[in-house]
């Protein structure tokens, strides 16, 4: 494979001038800084001796199986084949101690309260993902968007209520609430004439809003949609914060118009209300300084959950389909380096306004993690002042998680929860689209299997 150019294209200055100011300007034109030898360390394998026996073997055979590409891209037929031939029950207990228990925190609230405190002694924080998201095709009516509203207030609910919570955190899917059918067509219609955000402020106030292109039926799916919304923010604000995932490119621009119209509501004094920016994209930077305008200009704080993205092959698959351009950075270089320029220009603008500005450095790029903590330390930003946290996802990574907050950074897992059977999908799901992370977590596996060698050594001397 060619090797792609390190470099970014360079922003005019006049351009982010305009858009953020001085500040972000002098970050645009900065020269990256050669980072010197990390103080962080990954290489320790006791950071995994807070693990039960049960529980290290376990991860080491897991992380042996998703090495095999054949197995994490078929991991849905192999997991219906299973059910088909095990029946129900059995499928649930031969998942539930071995992946089940390695990615999902629990079922109810005893499971997940037990599952939470041994990682809030771990120095680790909850970012609670409800395992609820539609595609196109998928839609299950109005009652079930009312229903996976509730689920969403129970979450706020149990985040707000339990003691393993600090300054908690959920995931949220737009499409749980809206249909993505209307989303796509609202990213069709946006397109050729963007839609006001107070418009969209007043419907979730509760006023009856035309909107234009939107049939009598779409406006009213699309109200009721802004109004599950709005509960869910109501409910958090104060308590609990909102982070809205980024999904499909032929939905995402009405996704961020509606989270876009979240913050304008509901973080006039706080950041509450987050935004998802996947860095794989070619228009990631853009869409991150049009956020930064938007918060600027309209008076809201801005929260930026930044990631590297997941929906690759499809994404590629569907532009090519469709005679569109490829939407996705050509290789894995010029993704790390929109990654890390749109990193670098968010840490800038913290400096600046830490109270108006957050972001969460979700990614198990250990390169990228190290970057963060050594530009926090640069800038003189704390390593748990509020403004930048860490994230990665439960049962991975944690080698880096462990040592972040040993350390004293913050750091939150993402934590999917639920029964056997709603967690399953969106397992198979997240493992297809993170192919490349589970087919990269060697390291990790070498690292299991130092401490179990550790553990057997002191055995075999007798103690």
């Amino acid at each position: 494979m060619m090797m792609c150019s390190r470099l970014l294209p360079p922003l005019p200055r006049l351009l982010s001038r305009r858009l953020l100011g001085t500040a972000a300007s002098r970050t645009v034109a900065v020269k990256q800084p050669d980072l010197p030898s990390a103080t962080l360390a990954f290489e320790d394998p006791s950071a995994f001796r807070v693990k039960s026996w049960p529980e290290l073997l376990r991860a080491l055979g897991i992380f042996r199986l998703c090495s095999f590409p054949v197995l994490v891209n078929n991991s849905g037929k192999l997991m219906s084949v299973a059910r088909r031939l095990l029946g129900k029950r059995a499928f649930s207990l031969l998942l539930r101690p071995t992946v089940y228990a390695q990615f999902v925190a629990g079922e109810n609230e005893s499971e997940i309260s037990q599952s939470m405190e041994k990682m809030s002694s771990l120095g680790l924080r909850p970012m609670l993902a409800v395992p609820i998201e539609e595609d196109l095709g998928e839609s299950t009516g109005e009652k079930r968007y009312d229903d996976n509203l509730e689920t969403m207030l129970e979450c706020v609910r149990m985040l707000d209520s339990n003691a393993w919570s600090k300054d908690p955190m959920m995931q949220l899917k737009i499409t749980a609430l809206i249909s993505p059918e209307l989303c796509v067509k609202l990213t069709t219609l946006i397109a050729q004439q963007p839609y006001e955000l107070n418009l969209l402020v007043s419907a979730m106030d509760g006023e009856t809003i035309s909107f234009p292109g939107l049939n009598q039926s779409e406006v009213a799916q699309f109200l009721f949609g802004l109004r599950r919304l709005n509960k869910i923010a109501e409910a958090s604000v104060n308590k609990v914060r909102v982070l809205v995932d980024a999904e499909y490119t032929y939905m995402n621009p009405a996704l961020s118009l509606v989270t876009m119209a979240m913050m304008k509501k509901f973080n006039k004094d706080g950041v509450w209300i987050w935004n998802t920016y996947q860095c794989y994209l070619k228009d990631s930077r853009s869409l991150l300084l049009e956020a930064l305008r938007l918060a600027k200009d309209d008076g809201f704080c801005l929260g930026v959950k930044l990631v590297r993205g997941a929906y690759m092959d499809k994404e590629r698959k569907l532009a090519e389909k469709e005679g569109r351009p490829d939407p996705i950075h050509r290789c894995w270089e010029d993704t790390n380096d929109s990654y890390n320029g749109s990193l670098d220009l968010m840490l800038e603008v913290i400096t600046q306004k830490p109270e108006r500005y957050r972001i969460i450095v979700a990614s198990h790029n250990e390169e990228s993690v190290r970057r963060a903590a050594k530009r926090m330390e640069e800038l003189g930003i704390d390593k748990d002042g509020g403004s930048v946290c860490f994230g990665q996802l439960l049962g991975m990574c944690d080698h880096v998680s462990l040592t972040l907050a040993k350390e004293g950074y913050a750091i939150y897992k993402s934590v999917p929860y639920g029964s056997v059977d709603d967690t399953v999908p969106y397992l198979v799901r997240r493992a297809q689209e993170n192919r490349t992370v589970l087919q990269g977590i060697r390291k990790e596996r070498d690292l299991l299997r130092k401490e179990l060698y550790r553990r057997l050594s002191l055995r075999g001397g007798g103690l």
